[in-house]
C-alpha cells in the first residue's frame, strides 16, 4: 500500500499531493476532497462517491490570500465535524496543504499559534514549506 500523504487528525483528516488522492481514496475511504489548485481542471481521481472542492489558491500568490485559505480551511474542518473523513492537496502538497494544515490545526484546537500549527504540521510531514503570501495571509487569520 503505497502511502505519500499523511494523517493530520484521528484518521478523519489527510493532506498531500495531487498524487496521492486515489491513494487517499482507497487507502482511508475519504468522502471529501479539498483541492488547492487553482490550475485543476477536474478532480485528481474523478469519482462520483468522492465530493471535489476547489478553492483556487495561488502557489506563488502576490498577495496574502487570506479569504480563499480561510474558506478552504472551513471545508476541511466542516467535513471533519460533521462526520465525514476528508482530505486536502494541493499539486506537491508542501505550500498551500501547508497552509491550510496550520490552519486546521488552530481552528480545532490542536495548536495554539502558527508556530506551533506549522511546527506540528511539519511533524508529520517535512515537506510543509509555507511560503511568505501564505504566512501572511494565516496571520490576517490568525494573529488578529
Amino acid at each position: 500500500m503505497r502511502k505519500n500523504y499523511q494523517n493530520l487528525v484521528e484518521d478523519k483528516i489527510f493532506f498531500g499531493g495531487a498524487a496521492d488522492v486515489e491513494d487517499m481514496f482507497k487507502n482511508e475511504a475519504i468522502e471529501v476532497v479539498v483541492d488547492l489548485r487553482g490550475e485543476a481542471t477536474e478532480c485528481a481521481y474523478p469519482n462520483e462517491n468522492l465530493e471535489w472542492v476547489q478553492i483556487p489558491l495561488g502557489d506563488n500568490a502576490e498577495g496574502p490570500q487570506d479569504q480563499l485559505l480561510k474558506e478552504a480551511i472551513h471545508h476541511v474542518v466542516e467535513a471533519y465535524k460533521s462526520g465525514k473523513k476528508v482530505g486536502f492537496h494541493c499539486g506537491g502538497g508542501s505550500g498551500r496543504t501547508g497552509a491550510v494544515a496550520v490552519g486546521t490545526l488552530i481552528e480545532l484546537g490542536k495548536s495554539q499559534t502558527i508556530e506551533e500549527a506549522e511546527s506540528l504540521a511539519k511533524s508529520i510531514r517535512p515537506k510543509v514549506n509555507i511560503k511568505p503570501a501564505q504566512r501572511e495571509a494565516l496571520e490576517k487569520l490568525y494573529k488578529g
